[in-house]
């Protein structure tokens, strides 16, 4: 599914509606150039999740934690150029089961992500234009149509 907002808070709010049908268990692997707008659309997942932290970038922690009934993990793998790499991270002792991982820069890591991935693209068309693909899950094919 493609869909095209026009403004910051169209994107929040349209990432709102698909935190909503997150499930524990799974990952968003986002695709975008450096400011596309994925620490954005994660503010409003974590809104969707009925999470009510502040979303900031993990850019230099390399994740960031939010906890409440389902847990969101927000990875940026910017700095992992491969999956050897992502060993040392401490990635994989992050509970998965019970939560929700988002992760910004997944084509870093993409041999790791599993089966299932929801892949999100956001590709900036100007300062307050985004295109975001969601492939990966039908379950979101009619949002926002």
């Amino acid at each position: 599914m493609i869909k095209r907002t026009f403004c910051t808070e169209e994107t929040i709010e349209f990432a709102e509606s698909i935190g909503k049908l997150l499930r524990a268990g799974d990952v968003i692997a986002y695709k975008g150039g450096l400011g596309a707008g994925k620490t954005t659309f994660t503010r409003g997942l974590a809104v969707g999740l009925g999470l009510e932290d502040c979303v900031t970038s993990p850019t230099f922690a390399l994740v960031n934690e939010y906890h409440g009934r389902i847990n969101l993990y927000h990875f940026d793998m910017y700095r992992i150029s491969n999956t050897d790499e992502l060993e040392f991270t401490g990635f994989y002792d992050y509970p998965l089961e019970d939560s929700v991982f988002a992760i910004e820069w997944s084509e870093n890591i993409e041999k790791a992500l599993p089966s299932g991935t929801i892949y999100i693209s956001i590709e900036r068309i100007d300062d307050e234009i985004r295109e975001i693909t969601i492939k990966g899950d039908e379950r979101f094919a009619d949002i926002g149509n």
